[in-house]
């Protein structure tokens, strides 16, 4: 559907579910990839096919809400590629179950980091090499939650609203510079402890990773040129 040949693309969170699906289809568009992780082999566990390839970067123990460790990983990138043309930032996570005033600051502020702080060191890494180069997509997950809170849920909803402001306030600071920036909501996804979560759900309504993998490519293609600042709704039946 897309061709990113030649095109250098950035996948943070490559390892989870959504992740996974993002990576494939940007490997399947032949797209050059990059892919830091947390852990020391998880990545030559999921993507044998791209381990040692010329091609492709894979990077174990990154951090990727620690600045240093991410300013690392675009200067492997630019070592190796001289460019980076697209960022997909689909680290996250979700922790709820408790009302505000029994939430711990330990579970808000993991919360905060993992939604709205990754976003944020990844985004100021990958903006100066694009300005350099003269263009660039950045395209972020954000969730369903961002549009309104609800019970027993406020840091997740809060980290992820944080995360569209980031969007829509680098959108507008990039625009003139031919950096687009959007992120999008995806509801509830199909995805194995989703499904043990809730056993009762209807999974045919959940949204697939594979179905939101097909937007993010749409956003970070040419494509999408004249979107900025935007948060795609990508909810299935949900």
């Amino acid at each position: 559907m897309f061709d990113f040949s030649q095109q250098i693309v950035l996948v943070a969170g490559a390892s989870g579910n959504l992740g996974r699906a993002v990576t494939r289809a940007f490997h399947a568009a032949g797209a050059n990839l990059v892919l830091p992780d947390r852990a020391p082999d998880r990545l030559t566990q999921l993507f044998p096919e791209l381990t040692g390839a010329s091609d492709h970067l894979l990077l174990n123990l990154v951090d990727a809400a620690d600045p240093e460790a991410v300013a690392r990983v675009v200067s492997a990138a630019l070592e190796r590629f001289g460019r980076i043309d697209v960022l997909v930032n689909s680290v996250g996570g979700y922790r709820a179950g408790q009302p505000v005033h029994a939430t711990l600051p330990e579970t808000w502020d993991f919360i905060l980091n993992l939604n709205a702080r990754v976003a944020f060191i990844l985004s100021r890494a990958v903006v100066p090499p694009m300005l350099a180069q003269g263009a660039g997509k950045i395209v972020h997950v954000a969730a369903r939650a961002a549009l309104s809170g609800v019970a027993n849920a406020a840091a997740y909803s809060a980290s992820k609203a944080a995360l569209v402001r980031l969007v829509e306030s680098q959108a507008e600071e990039l625009k003139a510079s031919n950096i687009n920036v959007n992120c999008v909501l995806p509801g509830t996804i199909d995805t194995p402890q989703n499904r043990q979560a809730m056993p009762k759900a209807d999974f045919s309504r959940w949204v697939a990773p594979e179905a939101i993998a097909d937007v993010i490519l749409f956003l970070a293609s040419g494509a999408a040129r004249a979107v900025q600042g935007a948060a795609v709704p990508v909810y299935g039946q949900s």
